[in-house]
Formats: structure tokens, sequence, C-alpha cells
């Protein structure tokens, strides 16, 4: 089915545009401001639809108390509020390569947290994903990885990208019998809780006419309607065809910040990134438990 293929496309699509946004947008707004209003404008679309629900489920919800504080802590704080201060010192296009390196780090985050131990082809995969993450960091020279003060973008990234894969795996340890949407609208009303001592101590910027379209898109289409065609995606063509087109949110980004925001496009960008995707397929060979996860 043609139109069911296209859910995912237009999910990774939103999200790699997110990335491009997140890059345009950090010289108008501060991390933690354009963070909080992401999930806020999220909160106040979904609230007259999903605080009745929310309030029928509020046993179940209390149930899973715990478990919707950390899922927050580590999908949306730690992982957004990382990629959005990477955002200050890297380009769009290193943000979405490092992005798709999800997968790799599940795998390793799985080993820790539920004890799955990877098979030849995950950890062949992993050394020559983080082979290619590498090259890309470094421009096509290792020599340059000694300029620790020049990656530190990246390095927040890969941190975020880290913390994400614990949300991914979290997720499945847990596979919390919660209708989907209920979970997203609590998960973001713990985030608004926890960017509050943030704003306390770093402030928050104003919206104005520079900012106001990146903050409502981050609001809407990357936080809602990315989600739930992905969700749709799952139900029609499972979850281990769906996550297959994550690979193409690096293109995606590419091309998107290559025109959007004039980022060049150098041939490490393409080694690296070749190699980062080999061993992601890699690393999913014979691991289809772990590729659900993510």
């Amino acid at each position: 089915m043609w139109w069911a293929v296209s859910l995912p496309i237009f999910a990774v699509l939103i999200w790699s545009m997110n990335i491009a946004v997140t890059r345009y947008v950090s010289d108008y707004i501060s991390p933690v401001s354009i963070s909080f209003y992401r999930w806020l404008v999220a909160f106040v679309i979904l609230t007259p639809f999903m605080l009745p629900k929310a309030w029928q489920q509020r046993q179940l919800i209390q149930q899973h108390f715990m478990q919707f504080a950390v899922l927050s802590a580590f999908g949306m704080v730690l992982y957004q509020g990382l990629a959005y201060s990477a955002a200050h010192y890297t380009t769009a296009t290193n943000m979405g390569i490092i992005n798709a390196f999800i997968p790799v780090f599940t795998i390793f985050v799985s080993i820790l947290i539920l004890r799955e131990i990877p098979n030849r082809f995950a950890v062949v995969g992993s050394l020559l994903s983080f082979f290619g993450l590498l090259y890309v960091i470094s421009r096509g020279s290792f020599a340059n990885l000694a300029q620790l003060g020049g990656h530190w973008g990246d390095v927040l990234m890969v941190m975020a990208v880290f913390f994400y894969a614990f949300y991914g795996v979290f997720l499945k340890k847990w596979q919390l019998k919660v209708p989907l949407l209920i979970s997203l609208y609590v998960q973001i009303a713990f985030s608004l809780v926890y960017h509050l001592p943030f704003i306390l101590y770093f402030g928050l910027d104003s919206i104005n006419h520079d900012n106001v379209a990146s903050v409502l898109y981050a609001g809407i289409f990357p936080s809602l309607m990315a989600p739930l065609l992905w969700m749709l995606a799952v139900q029609y063509l499972g979850p281990n065809r769906t996550s297959i087109f994550m690979n193409l949110m690096p293109v995606f980004t590419a091309i998107i910040a290559y025109f959007w925001l004039r980022e060049d496009w150098t041939v490490s960008h393409t080694i690296g990134g070749v190699i980062i995707l080999l061993g992601i397929a890699l690393a999913q060979k014979k691991s289809l438990s772990v590729k659900n996860s993510t």
C-alpha cells in the first residue's frame, strides 16, 4: 500500500526538517526557551482532547507514574535539550548523521538494561558505525579529533542520541499498556515541569517574529504530527519495516540544510555517512528484537 509507505517517509521528513529548524533558530532563542515552548505548544493543543481521557485513566497513569517521569526525562528533556544546545556549535548536516546512530547505541544500552548479548553482526556493525561517526566528526582527518573544542556540538549531539537510546530501551523493557496518545500527553506534562528549574536559572526568552514560526513548527509537527504518522506506520507496516525508514533522516537533513541553510556537503560526509549506514544495517542483521526498541 503506497499510502502506508508514505507515512514513515513524511514522519522522517518532518523530523529532518526539525533538525534544520533547530540549527536555524539557534541564533534567535536559547535552547532552554525553545525546548520549553515546543512542549508547551504541544501540551496546549493536546489538552482539550487528552485531559478528559487522562482523567479517566488516572489510576493507570498513577501505576506508571515513575516510568512516565523517566521516559520524559530521557526522551524529551535530555535528548531534545542537548540537541538544541548542540545546534549552537555544529551543523544540521552533522546532527542528522549523528542522529542515525540511535540504533547502534540502542544495542549497547540493551546490554546494560535488558542483558541482551549482541551477536557478531551487531558488534562488527557497531564498530563500523562508530568509525564512520569519528570520520564525520573529524571531517575526514582523524588528526582533527585532537581539537576537542571544535567538536563540542558533535559531542553534545552524541550525548543526546545516547540518552534517546535509553528512551527506546525503557519503552521496550516496560511495554506500558497505556494508550499511546495518553502516554505522550503525560510525558509532555512531565517535560514542562522538568524545564522549570532551568527557566528559573537561565531565564526564558520572549517569542518574537524571528523565532515564532520555528517554535510553532517544533510544537506541532515533530512533537505531534510525526509521532502520529510513525505510530500509524507501525500499525500498517510493522515495527521492523517502519524502522528502516529512519535511515533516510541523514539524507533528508543534508538536502534541507544544503538548500535552506547553505551548508556544504563534503566528501567526508558522504564517506562517513555511508560507513555509518552500512554499520547500522549490519548491526541490525539477525537482531530484530533490538531494532524493535528504536
